[in-house]
């Protein structure tokens, strides 16, 4: 049942009927943000984990803080939103709780900044 439950949970906003794919792999991540320049990509982690390194331009809107919701409730509901933490947990949450906010166009990065890194795409 667990096993069964887990592999719901991972697939969940991978791809959906009628929907692209929202759930990208670092190279995917990083094809589709310079696609969209002017889209919002939102670190989930805490501000110490964030000035460790973090994707170029990315806000700092701790999942696990206080003022999450107030944080994203300042980003356009209708525009693309690029979303990561440390290896994915936290940003499955946080898709899961602005999509449920309304947010339309909301990409996740799957492994989180671990993947990014192992991929060797560029930080700050």
């Amino acid at each position: 049942m667990l096993l069964a439950v887990f592999f719901v949970s991972c697939s969940n906003g991978q791809t959906e009927t009628g929907e692209s794919k929202t759930l990208l792999s670092a190279t995917e991540f990083s094809q589709k943000i310079s696609e969209m320049p002017d889209a919002t990509v939102v670190d989930v982690r805490t501000p110490d984990e964030y000035f460790g390194g973090h994707l170029t331009e990315s806000l700092n809107y701790d999942w696990n803080g206080a003022n999450f919701d107030k944080q994203v409730a300042t980003l356009k509901k209708s525009e693309p939103v690029f979303v990561y933490c440390r290896s994915g947990g936290r940003s499955a949450s946080a898709v899961r709780r602005m999509k449920s906010l309304g947010f339309t166009q909301v990409f996740e990065l799957d492994g989180g900044i671990m993947a990014w890194d192992a991929a060797k795409l560029p930080m700050e």
